[in-house]
């Protein structure tokens, strides 16, 4: 991690005052900062006329198959990597895009109809808003794995788990 001071004056910026940068919202709050993506995804689902697709829940459906020997018609490589890239860019803030998004990435080289329709539709999980819940770290149970704790937060923690020693 590089200092505030070792910063170049024509680099250094208050994140403080920051609210809108390379497509990601900032938004300060006293309860926490939150980020979105929201006015991005807006502008990819204009610039692939999706302005009106209904939002879904599900980016893949479950019995349908990706494959390189799908039996359909190539689309223009460019267009395709273009949607490719704007979703891998919006898993930035939406990571439950990221699986799909990686499964589709992988026909960039001869992508399919079938696979545009594909990143099309994992394009309309944008249109959906998440709701984050704010929750105060005392009680994010998830911290007892990744760092060390204090014996008692440790107990507390293992305790709401329904862990036992």
């Amino acid at each position: 991690m590089i200092s505030r001071r070792k910063w170049p004056r024509s680099l250094k910026i208050e994140i403080a005052l920051i609210s809108y940068y390379l497509g990601i919202e900032v938004k300060q709050r006293d309860d926490g900062t939150f980020m979105s993506q929201e006015a991005y995804a807006k502008e990819v689902l204009k610039t692939f006329n999706m302005e009106n697709c209904n939002p879904i829940s599900i980016p893949i459906e479950m019995e349908k198959k990706l494959s390189r020997h799908i039996k359909e018609g190539l689309v223009d490589q460019t267009l395709f990597r273009s949607l490719v890239g704007s979703l891998r860019y919006l898993t930035y803030t939406r990571p439950d895009i990221l699986c799909a998004v990686g499964l589709v990435s992988r026909y960039m080289e001869n992508p399919t109809t079938y696979h545009f329709k594909v990143a099309k539709r994992i394009l309309c999980i944008a249109k959906k808003k998440v709701q984050v819940k704010f929750m105060k770290s005392d009680d994010q149970v998830a911290d007892i794995f990744p760092k060390p704790l204090k014996r008692e937060v440790f107990e507390k923690l293992r305790n709401r788990l329904g862990m036992r020693e």
